[in-house]
């Protein structure tokens, strides 16, 4: 389907002109006064206007402000001759996207054109993109029925329309960026930039220049100015994502963003004003943090205005088989599988598991399982071994005699020494949040003792990388 463009100027000779060059790439619409133009705005979907600013009656200024009370987001050129391009200057003040000069070229007409409508197309996307954000992170996007979940849903929509800090608790894989997304998307900052800084997962000498920027010849390889997530969230929201683990030298320098709302580049001298709405998350106490010394005093009081506190998955298990639900649904489509549910087998398997990795860990099990399931219903035999434990051992046979006694009780040591060393992992990786040299420094292990125990157990440590 052709772009509509409505072509308004009061000598016929130059509507046909339009008509005759535009009309091969473009649906042309033409009419002589404002009034018409109007007429037209009001009962047909048009993508331009083209008007000239000198008219008998209704002249281009008028019709600009009159069409953009019916439609705001109407694109409008001015045509305009030399002799009057400082009214095409102020049209374009009030709301004008662009002018040209009369006598036009037909070729320069064309160019503004399309670049115009690629804009408009930019917009359109935007705004789609906008929405389905919107729906995503909106008040459905987090799932439970449990108690604890009702109230971080309720404070959600509480601090949303608000500017307030927010601190965001809770283990890692519990859905804390999920949660801040949901305000952002919730809030009249919808449209302006939701950025994301892991403060554990940057290597603290970098960790400031990512966030605040830095300028040319600051330090070594700053071959140019660079502006830092703070910048790149200026209008909108800043969620800084593990901020227990921000060195103690940065945090000041939050704390005075937080209560002036300004800063200084790495290397700068020059404060630079930003308005950002600031969302901290933490799997930290850090409360404790700031009692061991660790975390500063003033930035906890100052981040701590709104808490939500997320629970770990293993206390509200009743949610399970919502989140079940809303998994299958969310991937079934995309891995394009026959899954539309869950055995009760399978599904009391999923209920009574521990989920160390929380949220995300299920999120994982039932897009393995999603993929792997050759049928309807999603299997215990579809889910990971560690899951169908209970039903191995209802299959296990009792020993015919003392010498196969004394085999299986040696395999079944072996075997809880294996689940303890297989938890000792796990729980190394939550801590560390995924990082490996880290999680292996936590513990007394090298590297490469932490990797083996990693494969032999067949652990993968994005199950439990911060969010």
């Amino acid at each position: 389907m052709k772009p509509r463009i409505l072509i308004v100027d009061d000598e016929a000779r130059m509507q046909r002109l339009f008509e005759i060059n535009l009309g091969p790439k473009y649906e042309v619409m033409t009419a002589g006064d404002g009034e018409k133009a109007l007429e037209v705005v009001k009962s047909r979907d048009v993508a331009l206007l083209v008007t000239d600013l000198k008219m008998p009656g209704m002249n281009g200024m008028t019709l600009l402000h009159e069409a953009h009370r019916i439609y705001p987001d109407l694109p409008v050129v001015i045509m305009t001759a030399y002799g009057t391009v400082e009214g095409a200057v102020q049209a374009m003040k009030e709301g004008a996207v662009d002018y040209i000069l009369k006598p036009v070229k037909m070729e320069e007409m064309e160019i503004l054109i399309e670049k115009t409508l690629s804009v408009r197309r930019l917009q359109d996307e935007n705004r789609s993109l906008r929405q389905e954000l919107q729906s995503v992170y909106g008040p459905t996007s987090i799932v439970g029925n449990h108690p604890a979940i009702q109230k971080v849903i309720q404070l959600i929509s509480q601090v949303a329309g608000t500017k307030a800090t927010v601190l965001v608790q809770g283990e890692s894989g519990t859905g804390k960026e999920i949660v801040a997304r949901a305000i952002h998307y919730q809030s009249d900052r919808v449209s302006k930039p939701f950025v994301v800084i892991n403060c554990a997962a940057i290597p603290g000498n970098l960790l400031e220049s990512e966030l605040f920027g830095h300028e040319k010849g600051a330090f070594t390889g700053a071959i140019k100015t660079k502006r830092g997530r703070l910048e790149l969230a200026d209008q909108g929201t800043l969620f800084l994502d593990e901020i227990g683990e921000m060195p103690k030298e940065l945090q000041v320098k939050i704390l005075r963003v937080l209560e002036e709302q300004k800063f200084q580049r790495v290397g700068g001298t020059e404060d630079v004003e930003v308005d950002n709405r600031i969302i901290a998350a933490t799997n930290k106490d850090l409360k404790q943090a700031v009692e061991a010394g660790a975390f500063r005093d003033d930035l906890f009081y100052r981040l701590n205005v709104i808490t939500i506190s997320i629970p770990p998955l293993r206390e509200r298990k009743e949610d399970i088989p919502l989140l079940v639900d809303y998994f299958l649904e969310k991937h079934r489509k995309v891995f394009k599988s026959r899954a539309a549910g869950v055995s009760d087998e399978a599904l009391k398997l999923l209920a009574e598991y521990p989920w160390p990795g929380n949220v995300r860990e299920l999120e994982n099990t039932l897009v393995r399982a999603v993929i792997l399931c050759p049928s309807d219903l999603i299997q215990p035999g579809d889910l990971q071994e560690e899951m169908r434990r209970e039903e191995v051992q209802e299959k296990i046979k009792l020993p015919a005699d003392r010498d196969e006694l004394k085999q299986m009780k040696k395999e079944a040591q072996q075997k809880a020494k294996g689940e303890i060393e297989k938890r000792f992992i796990i729980e190394a990786l939550k801590q560390g949040g995924g990082n490996v040299m880290r999680s292996a420094e936590m513990v007394g292990m090298d590297r490469r003792q932490f990797q083996n125990l990693l494969r032999k157990y067949g652990i993968s440590r994005k199950d439990f990388l911060k969010e």
